[in-house]
């Protein structure tokens, strides 16, 4: 992404298959894109369960002779990208924990926004933590359930989280998957060879070939009970669900990969209309379109196909340079940002260009992008933006800057049209974004745009005391 909009995290967990740590392998290869600082793999032998993680991508924490070690029926991966919690080793995931009720590993995506509230009861009633995550919350509470059945315990846990969470756990007995009230981030369900499938998007079950079941719903509760023989069970359980689901806008925008459909929706398809309606909003006489590889590809191409102006590869793009977002001070962000991204230059020279991109938070890189172009030659450079102006900082998941760092925090967009060096910048509303992504999805979160928060986050501290 062009503006250090910091990723998510992504899980995929499979239970009842033979193969299930080799399925997981592939299935965190495609969620990759969601999470580039760490993995990780828990998985169940023989009742027991045994696990790996290192820090890195999914090649170098898992090369081939590793995961040929590792085998069993069930297991649970992780790809992280810190929201809460410092980037090192202990808060690596899936987290792994011996307790009274078993053995227990946890992945999670989201932010829980009551952590510190939490973490702070526990510790006085005796708790010892081994991580910063905020996800190892949940195992505390659960540890301290009474409830004998791992099911009950489970939901008791959960009912006194608030935030975003979706997450799977990996039980002796089998996966338990759950979604939060308000659904803000995605997770679904899939079946190949008669083994079930839990993935944050639809791409990972199409990399094992797993049928899509559907989706988990807000407030529900997935149990798949793998027996020591026969075809693994599975239990879904309807806990208490928000008034209006809250899906992240931003996985439409930027976050899934473009081959996944989300609650019916394709993301490419949904980019595209996007891009559409940018051209219709913000027209302008031009030479050329070209996006930001690659979320704004596809809103590039939409846009490109209703102004009839022709779309253009004017950005190439290093694929083994890292996500810009990593560096970590502001000269090196922009030094692999010019390692990232090179202008075609024989095609900008001279023309009139549209630079379409998916958002702009503090802007400095979309100004360097843009200067980008200028130092290619290019005589006018006109930026078009597939979301609305990005003002507040999110608390669910997304690791944004506080909003005294945000490009349009106070600002009006022409200020920000001039800092980034644009001749023009138009952004999308939030109403265009209702109205063509609400079709398929009841409702979504736009507390980064308008800071109308579904869950209440004061007690949610600061972004650097920010999970998964």
């Amino acid at each position: 992404m062009s503006d250090e909009i910091r990723e998510e995290c992504g899980i995929f967990a499979v239970a009842g298959h033979p193969r299930a740590v080799e399925m997981v392998y592939y299935g965190l290869y495609a969620l990759q894109h969601r999470g580039q600082e760490s993995a990780g793999i828990a998985y169940r032998h023989d009742r027991r369960i045994r696990s790996h993680r290192g820090m890195g991508l999914v090649s170098d924490v898992f090369p081939g002779e590793r995961i040929a070690s590792m085998t069993g029926d069930a297991a649970l991966g992780h790809v992280r990208y810190s929201t809460a919690g410092e980037s090192r080793i202990e808060n690596a995931q899936p987290i792994s924990v011996k307790m009274w009720r078993g053995q227990f590993a946890l992945a999670h995506n989201g932010n829980l926004v009551n952590a510190r509230e939490l973490r702070s009861r526990l510790e006085r009633q005796g708790s010892i933590f081994q991580t910063t995550s905020d996800s190892e919350v949940i195992l505390h509470l659960l540890a301290r359930s009474p409830d004998e059945d791992v099911l009950d315990a489970f939901g008791a846990a959960l009912s006194q989280i608030k935030g975003a969470y979706a997450l799977a756990a990996l039980t002796p007995d089998g996966i338990l998957a759950a979604k939060d009230p308000h659904g803000f981030r995605p997770l679904c369900l899939g079946k190949v060879d008669g083994a079930y499938v839990i993935s944050s998007e639809s791409c990972g079950l199409d990399a094992v070939g797993a049928e899509f079941v559907g989706e988990i719903d807000p407030g529900e509760v997935i149990q798949v009970s793998v027996p020591p023989s026969g075809e693994p069970a599975l239990r879904r359980i309807q806990g208490p669900q928000a008034e209006v689901p809250s899906l992240c806008v931003f996985e439409f925008i930027y976050f899934a990969r473009p081959d996944s459909d989300i609650y019916g929706l394709n993301v490419h398809s949904a980019r595209k209309a996007l891009g559409r309606r940018l051209a219709r909003k913000g027209p302008v006489d031009a030479d050329l379109v070209t996006g930001v590889p690659d979320s704004s590809l596809s809103a590039a191409s939409g846009f490109a196909e209703e102004a009839g102006i022709p779309y253009e590869m004017g950005l190439v793009k290093n694929r083994y340079v890292g996500r810009t977002f990593i560096a970590p001070q502001q000269s090196m962000r922009e030094f692999a940002v010019k390692m990232k991204l090179n202008p075609l230059r024989s095609l900008v020279d001279g023309k009139r260009v549209v630079l379409v991109d998916d958002s702009i938070v503090r802007g400095t890189t979309s100004r360097f992008i843009v200067g980008l172009l200028r130092s290619a030659g290019a005589r006018e450079v006109h930026v078009r933006i597939s979301s609305p102006p990005y003002r507040f900082p999110c608390y669910y998941g997304i690791d944004t800057s506080s909003r005294g760092e945000l490009a349009a925090s106070g600002i009006d967009v022409d200020a920000v049209r001039k800092a980034i060096g644009a001749d023009t910048l138009v952004h999308l509303g939030v109403n265009d974004l209702r109205e063509i992504l609400g079709k398929n999805v009841k409702g979504f979160c736009y507390s980064c745009f308008n800071g109308n928060y579904p869950v209440d986050v004061s007690g949610a501290g600061t972004k650097e005391e920010g999970n998964s």
